[in-house]
């Protein structure tokens, strides 16, 4: 395998299942809060402290789905990504906004349709959230060992856990059923 198409396959499976992290997650902060409608200073803290990672979630699923103007808004120059990529890597040669973007794109040039759902609310707790999610998208071609032929449909499921820091997302954790992806792409 020649060292472009190990670099692909390292960008398109993570950048995938960040996408649909980001739905999963947009769906729960979406979701109306358990939290008490007492109007004490507690709830109106925990109110508007809820809006913050919503708003920051909302412009994630914007970034996964080909908007990378919200990069540089929502993502820490210290942004790290922590996942078994498909050419060995463990992700962390993907570093800040512009290595993000670049591992979307180049995801989304394998997959320029994937869209992301929910498939369980997000839990959020503090500084983190996670969320189980799901990927569908039509094949484009160009996937490294791949012999599906363009216009194959696939689907895919994952977890994504996101770190947030002073209004940003600065790691990221991605869990992904790659060998279903794989299957579907006749690369194994």
């Amino acid at each position: 395998m020649t060292a472009t198409a190990r670099n692909r396959m390292r960008l398109l499976v993570p950048a995938a299942l960040a996408a649909l992290a980001v739905s999963a997650t947009t769906a729960a902060a979406s979701a109306p809060s358990a939290a008490p409608t007492a109007h004490s200073a507690t709830a109106q803290n925990h109110r508007t402290a809820a809006k913050k990672p919503k708003a920051m979630l909302d412009a994630w699923l914007r970034l996964w789905n080909g908007d990378y103007t919200q990069a540089p808004r929502i993502i820490s120059p210290d942004f790290t990504v922590h996942a078994a990529l498909l050419d060995g890597g463990d992700g962390s040669s993907i570093r800040g906004a512009d290595g993000l973007v670049a591992w979307i794109s180049q995801t989304r040039a394998a997959f320029p349709d994937l869209r992301f759902s929910v498939q369980i609310d997000p839990l959020v707790d503090g500084d983190h959230a996670s969320v189980r999610w799901t990927a569908t998208g039509t094949y484009a071609g160009g996937f490294p060992g791949a012999d599906a032929r363009p216009g194959t449909v696939v689907g895919f499921t994952g977890t994504d856990t996101l770190r947030m820091e002073n209004g940003k997302f600065v790691e990221y954790w991605l869990n992904s059923d790659t060998l279903q992806l794989l299957t579907q792409l006749h690369a194994l």
